[in-house]
């Protein structure tokens, strides 16, 4: 029933700082569409954003920044990923290390957004 995840919503604290991060750091388009919302744009999915304390209805029950874990399968090699983010002098927390992705094997490594969700960037094992 279900085909693929179109979008999903990241509630910030500091919209300025979260901007920088996904298109900076991890290289996503910023996309703004209706009423000035902000939206990170990647492959075939969004990201869009709320500000905490000015979300955007309906919206989930209790949104709240730092909650997600997310996992995105890069689009360049993982050793790529890593020299990227250290010539930005980002940190990574762990990692590389092999985990269970969605379709497999995946090897990983975890950093954190400026609302300190969890990101985790892979790279698939088993294409």
């Amino acid at each position: 029933m279900i085909k693929r995840l179109d979008h999903l919503v990241l509630t910030t604290r500091d919209e300025v700082a979260c901007v920088d991060f996904y298109t900076r750091i991890l290289g996503m388009e910023l996309q703004t569409f209706g009423n000035n919302r902000k939206a990170f744009a990647y492959g075939e999915q969004k990201i869009n954003v709320h500000v905490y304390g000015h979300e955007f209805e309906p919206k989930a029950h209790l949104p709240v920044p730092g909650s997600l874990d997310l996992c995105f399968i890069a689009s360049i090699k993982l050793d790529a990923v890593i020299q990227h983010l250290q010539q930005l002098h980002y940190p990574i927390i762990e990692g590389p290390i092999q985990r269970t992705g969605a379709l497999g094997p995946i090897l990983s490594i975890y950093l954190r957004d400026p609302d300190l969700n969890l990101i985790e960037i892979s790279e698939p094992l088993y294409e």
